[in-house]
């Protein structure tokens, strides 16, 4: 009798491609580190996002659709961030400050036309807010994704997890990462992302109920 052995399961890791000028994206690089490796009985799947509104949504979909990931992290560049930012919340606005890739620039539009104000990330943020800063890995828990691509994707994200049939059960959300040393300051590392990134990575498949401890904001 043949064994058919089944593939693991997947962990899917998005990046974006770079933006505004810059050569690079650590977002992308960060996840790429990844792309390969077993965390906890997973398979890490990395792929890249182009910074395009809409078209980043219509790549995500088509990723969710191949790959049926058990969790799911996409990853963005938030230059002037000193940690890995775990998002809370992401809103149903797209007000761009700058044109993406595609020179498109929506201002005051929706992300999803009949979709919710927003939705709150299903990733146990604040146990991998402490299993980091256990390690040592700056971050924080922010309270938001800002309104360019990062929050479309996120927004998406956690709009087709809600609302597609077989992913009800799959973990969602999004981490900004600052920039690298060369980009400017403040930075981190890209050694010091990837291993952060790692251990969120296994503190998410591991959690299955948050923990509760403070890490809101006053302003």
């Amino acid at each position: 009798m043949v064994t058919v052995q089944r593939p693991p399961p997947t962990v899917l890791l998005t990046g974006f491609d770079a933006f505004g000028g810059e050569h690079l994206n650590p977002s992308w690089l960060a996840v790429q580190a990844l792309h390969g490796r077993r965390i906890a009985g997973h398979r890490v799947v990395a792929a890249q996002l182009p910074t395009v509104f809409d078209e980043s949504l219509h790549v995500l979909r088509g990723l969710l659709k191949q790959h049926r990931p058990a969790l799911v992290i996409c990853l963005g560049q938030a230059g002037g961030r000193h940690a890995l930012s775990l998002e809370r919340v992401a809103i149903n606005v797209n007000d761009a400050r700058i044109a993406d890739n595609a020179a498109a620039q929506p201002i005051d539009t929706p992300v999803i036309a009949s979709g919710p104000a927003a939705y709150f990330t299903t990733l146990p943020i604040k146990a991998m807010l402490a299993a980091l800063q256990q390690a040592g890995v700056a971050v924080e828990v922010s309270q938001t994704a800002g309104t360019f691509v990062c929050n479309h994707v996120f927004y998406g994200l956690m709009h087709l997890l809600a609302t597609q049939r077989g992913f009800r059960r799959t973990r969602g959300g999004f981490i900004h990462v600052p920039y690298l040393p060369e980009q400017g300051a403040p930075s981190m590392t890209l050694d010091d992302m990837a291993r952060g990134l790692r251990l969120a990575v296994r503190c998410a498949l591991t959690t299955q109920h948050d923990i509760v401890q403070g890490a809101g904001a006053v302003s």
